[in-house]
């Protein structure tokens, strides 16, 4: 037997992995690049309106972690009542989802609207960029109140491998984004020069077409009838089983979105933090491009693992999660030597002076893009073992613990000390960032070869 003997599966499977895949990571390939069109937009009107979004999108940023935690929590629940085909039972989970979702999503647009100087001002000391942020948090809190109730839908039919869903509504509500960008932020078309609140306005009303479109489908589809009484009422003992094997992953990726958080909050008090930050947009809307496919293949992997185990065949796992994690660190490779090469000679030429970047920014962004392309094999290969492996097969505490730990005592001491104590160069900082990814892999290479990972969360219903 030799040592990769696991990649090679049974007739169909690397087919059926792509027809999950592909409609992912073409959703977020066309978010991503469609969000690095409207960093385009506002990087036009300086660096300063820039630095403003990026310290807006920090608490933004945790509330879709938080969104992203309650949308993961409610896969791993469904991908298995999938197996096991118990449609009432994944009414419930969505309405528990919702519940979370949109509770939480809600009381921050609330803060963002009534104190918005004040709580932003926790997250950056410059005055002038605090109080852009402001007029953009303002208004963009409450797009995520409408995008916590899309977002359940669609990962519920993600789990039912439907995933085209996500990709019509979201591809759809981008492009609106997009051009409603390129009417309110430069006042075209007879509309108010609005400037960073222009951004804010346009991805409010296209998240408000999301909500429509999926009310619309929730109405029209024949595929799964949703039934509103247990949306609305999904009773005492789901949420319970929620709580049990969901929240651990919501407790998981609101402390990864927190954790995150505080490296361009350190940035923030760093000298020279304006240039800093807006080259930490550039370089985080290209690393949202690269992780497309690995987060494609983290989704595919928890529906199919959470299938097979909800259909009580678990015995065919272990090699499957060990495939999909090579598979996501042979492609790591290739795109991190693209992204190499873009930092190093694409974004100098082109992007930067777009941008209206200055030298020192410019250069800080491509090495940050170029410290990312180096660990992206390392990162995609994590980013399935966690996101899609552990949990898909139910392991959902230990997923927290392997993803939390490293970020809370390696990087984020590293980067302080490195940025606030010693007050090294960006670069140093930027290294101490990537210290997680080294522990993660060893923690995640072990639970899964481990085989007790594999756990049937749908037992007792």
């Amino acid at each position: 037997m030799t040592v990769f003997s696991y990649m090679k599966r049974g007739p169909g499977f690397y087919r059926q992995v792509a027809s999950l895949a592909a409609p992912i990571v073409l959703q977020n390939l066309i978010t991503s690049t469609l969000g690095m069109a409207d960093t385009f937009m506002v990087g036009m009107l300086g660096e300063t309106p820039m630095a403003a979004v990026t310290l807006a999108n920090i608490p933004l940023f945790v509330v879709q972690l938080f969104i992203f935690g309650v949308q993961s929590g409610s896969s791993v629940l469904i991908s298995q009542y999938w197996g096991r085909q118990d449609r009432q039972a994944i009414n419930r989970v969505m309405g528990v989802a919702m519940w979370t979702a949109g509770s939480v999503s809600f009381l921050f647009a609330l803060v963002l609207q009534l104190w918005p100087v004040e709580f932003l001002s926790l997250f950056g000391n410059q005055r002038e960029v605090v109080e852009l942020a402001a007029q953009y948090g303002r208004i963009a809190g409450w797009s995520y109140a409408c995008s916590a109730l899309t977002m359940m839908y669609v990962a519920a039919y993600r789990s039912m491998e439907r995933p085209q869903l996500g990709l019509y509504i979201l591809v759809s509500s981008m492009l609106v984004n997009t051009c409603l960008n390129w009417v309110f932020i430069f006042g075209n078309l007879g509309a108010p020069k609005m400037g960073v609140a222009g951004a804010a306005l346009a991805t409010l009303i296209a998240r408000i077409l999301e909500l429509v479109i999926v009310t619309s489908h929730m109405i029209l589809t024949r595929f799964f009838r949703v039934q509103p009484a247990l949306l609305l009422r999904p009773g005492k003992e789901m949420a319970l089983r929620f709580a049990r094997y969901g929240s651990p992953v919501v407790c998981n990726e609101t402390m990864w979105g927190l954790g995150t958080s505080v490296f361009p909050t350190i940035m923030g008090h760093m000298e020279g933090s304006t240039e800093i930050l807006a080259a930490y947009t550039v370089a985080g809307n290209m690393d949202k491009i690269c992780m497309v496919v690995s987060f494609g293949l983290a989704a595919t992997a928890a529906i199919i693992i959470g299938r097979e185990i909800g259909a009580g065949r678990p015995h065919v796992v272990q090699e499957v999660g060990m495939a999909l994690n090579t598979l996501a660190a042979m492609c790591g490779i290739v795109i991190g030597a693209g992204l190499i090469l873009f930092a190093q000679i694409t974004a100098p030429a082109v992007v930067y002076p777009l941008f209206q970047m200055s030298a020192r920014a410019g250069a800080i962004a491509s090495m940050m893009m170029t410290v990312q392309g180096v660990i992206r094999p390392l990162r995609d290969f994590n980013s399935v073992t966690i996101v899609g492996v552990l949990r898909g097969g139910g392991d959902v505490k230990m997923a927290t613990v392997i993803d939390i730990s490293p970020l809370w005592l390696a990087a984020i001491p590293a980067a302080a000390v490195c940025g606030l104590v010693l007050r090294l160069d960006i670069l140093w900082v930027y290294l101490a960032m990537t210290l997680e990814n080294f522990v993660k892999c060893g923690l995640g290479l072990y639970r899964l070869r481990s085989g007790k990972w594999i756990r049937d969360l749908t037992r007792g219903t």
